[in-house]
């Protein structure tokens, strides 16, 4: 059932034309590709500006970056706890409204993609190489240095006799999975539809091009939208596309180079070891990107898909599978316990030390997601043509947090119990060796960590291949199907913004790259908030909410002077409103029809 959200349109306001508008069965996203020289061109040029200072002179870009991060998130933090808890709020209010009805596309338009293959993209460039990253990772570190407002288990095991441990420690795994899935789970998803469903609707149901500018028409207009201020959006989202998607595709780099060192392939990892990594999975992107959505990132999210899956039922059943179930509704009901104070944590709670975990857990993520949102919204906006609003919104937020919760329970579990039992991968070489160092505990290692390789390989490819499309895309006026060149070329640089973002936080490469992902993110979050404005506005004027309105009122009009006149027993009939007079007579076809603006629904007797 719908919820009524007070926004019912002025009928009076309402005109033929809105009542029999339909969607255009193309849209400017479907016209040839044509290079919008400002936006490529000024982006292009800040982009290799970039890299020429990170080679050039990357102590100084390092310094400014730290500092700049600091005073952001000092000054500005509560502004990305407010926006993302918001967003959440603002997407599940648009899916329970009347609006949840409106077809991205004309009312009687199929989905474009089926279902297990919309899931399968949509996860795999949401948030691939990042689950795989911080699966056994983020669970670990909350439970042995627990989030502001709670002690780490150590602080009070030491000592303990075994039912105060095992009591403590269970509130530890509470705390620690609460936190995790309050980091991956409605609040990423919630950014990602709200964007997406913006630029969905514009370019599905209204015909304009797939641009974040373009989501923005009935707020400023078509003039400003499709100029200066346009572009400035439009080369807003493209930074923050390429910065957030880099720190992606340098996780996932870290991450390969740690397991590379498990298997003893190499010594240490060192900047030609990221590098050479970063070399041979951009030269397998370029051979996917060139394949487009249909082929190559289909393909491969089908197949990462499967092998994610058969990573976690490995983990699952040759591990604690008793532990890992009984964890499945701890979270749960942990994360919803806890879920309105993470919202509402920001640096006041605590000082100085809860604003430092903040920089490194809560507002990096919210900013992490907030930079991905163009890159994510524009291309699960793509491949959702023909869903409703519900179908969307329930699919996007729903479905991965689903997922997401399977993941963390069990790769957190398998390591959380391991912890537990002195099995720790607490003392791994850094946060992207302990998923192998887990694998390493199990049988058949070398493989399982081969297959993760691939995993995470997989992964990059099909963000950083999703990514230089969705680049492609902005910088091309919105065309669904840029130019191979364009996509390539964004493709390297995005390789090229990793390997920076990496370097610049030189012993600690994840600094460099959560530093820069939170200052780009900054400027994007308000845009966001302006989107959601906007969309608003559009959907205030589709035709089905005009349709409903108008029936709603002449509908009501009617049965009420029927009841009155006839006591109760009437019927409706179509026919011409008493003051449409002349109008109507102007209007008529040959038959006599008038339009449906000068007609209502008339009360008659019944024959009873």
């Amino acid at each position: 059932m719908a919820f009524d959200n007070g926004s019912t349109p002025n009928t009076d306001e309402i005109s033929t034309a809105d009542l029999l508008w339909e969607p255009p069965e193309t849209s400017k996203a479907d016209r040839a590709p044509k290079t919008d020289r400002i936006v490529f061109g000024v982006s292009a040029v800040l982009a290799l500006a970039f890299l020429a200072w990170g080679v050039i002179a990357r102590d100084s870009l390092s310094k400014l970056s730290a500092s700049a991060m600091q005073a952001l998130i000092h000054n500005a933090g509560w502004g990305f706890v407010l926006a993302s808890s918001g967003f959440v709020v603002f997407a599940l209010w648009l899916a329970f409204s009347r609006y949840g009805n409106i077809r991205l596309g004309r009312d009687d338009e199929a989905p474009e993609f089926r279902t297990l293959s919309w899931i399968a993209m949509m996860f795999g460039a949401g948030m691939g190489i990042g689950l795989v990253f911080y699966g056994v990772s983020e669970p670990i570190s909350h439970y042995l240095n627990a989030p502001p407002g709670t002690e780490p288990v150590s602080f009070f095991t030491d000592g303990a006799n075994p039912g105060t441990e095992a009591a403590v420690q269970g509130q530890a795994i509470e705390h620690s999975m609460a936190t995790t899935l309050f980091h991956w789970t409605l609040h990423p998803w919630s950014i990602y539809a709200v964007v997406g469903l913006a630029i969905a609707y514009g370019a599905f149901r209204r015909g304009r091009g797939q641009l974040i500018s373009a989501a923005f028409t009935p707020l400023i207009g078509e003039r400003h939208a499709n100029g200066a201020v346009g572009r400035v959006i439009d080369i807003f989202a493209l930074f923050a596309t390429l910065f957030g998607t880099a720190a992606s595709l340098g996780i996932g780099t870290l991450q390969i180079a740690g397991g590379l060192k498990e298997l003893g392939w190499v010594d240490t990892i060192t900047n030609p070891v990221l590098i050479s990594v970063i070399g041979v999975l951009m030269v397998c992107f370029l051979l996917s990107a060139v394949s487009g959505v249909a082929k190559g990132i289909q393909w491969l999210s089908n197949t990462n898909l499967i092998l994610a899956f058969l990573l976690l039922f490995f983990l699952l059943f040759a591990g604690a599978t008793v532990f890992i179930f009984n964890l499945f509704p701890t979270a749960i009901g942990s994360y919803l316990n806890e879920l309105f104070s993470m919202s509402a944590r920001t640096a006041d709670v605590g000082g100085d030390a809860t604003e430092t975990w903040l920089s490194g857990w809560t507002i990096f993520y919210w900013a992490w997601w907030i930079s991905w949102s163009p890159f994510v919204g524009m291309f699960i906006a793509r491949i959702s043509r023909g869903r409703t609003i519900r179908q969307f919104i329930g699919g996007v937020i729903l479905v991965p947090s689903a997922l997401s919760l399977i993941w963390f329970c069990v790769m957190g579990g398998s390591a959380l119990s391991m912890e537990q039992h002195g099995n720790g991968v607490s003392g791994a070489d850094g946060a992207e060796a302990q998923l192998f160092a887990l694998l390493g505990q199990y049988p058949a290692p070398t493989f399982m960590m081969l297959l993760t390789i691939v995993l995470i390989g997989i992964f990059f490819i099909t963000g950083a291949d999703s990514a230089s499309i969705v680049m492609g895309t902005m910088s091309q006026r919105g065309a669904i199907r840029p130019q191979r060149k364009v996509t390539v070329f964004w493709g390297l640089m995005m390789g090229g913004v990793a390997a920076i973002m990496m370097l610049i936080g030189g012993s600690d490469a994840l600094t460099g790259l959560q530093n820069l992902t939170i200052i780009v993110a900054a400027p994007f979050t308000i845009i966001i908030v302006l989107m959601c404005v906007a969309l608003v506005r559009d959907l205030q004027r589709d035709p089905l909410v005009l349709r409903s309105a108008k029936g709603e009122e002449v509908v009501a009009a009617a049965v009420i002077a029927g009841a009155q006149d006839h006591d109760g027993d009437f019927q409706l009939e179509i026919s011409p409103t008493d003051d449409s007079g002349d109008a109507a007579e102007e209007t008529a076809d040959a038959d006599g029809a008038s339009t449906p603006e000068d007609e209502a629904p008339a009360y008659t007797p019944t024959g009873s």
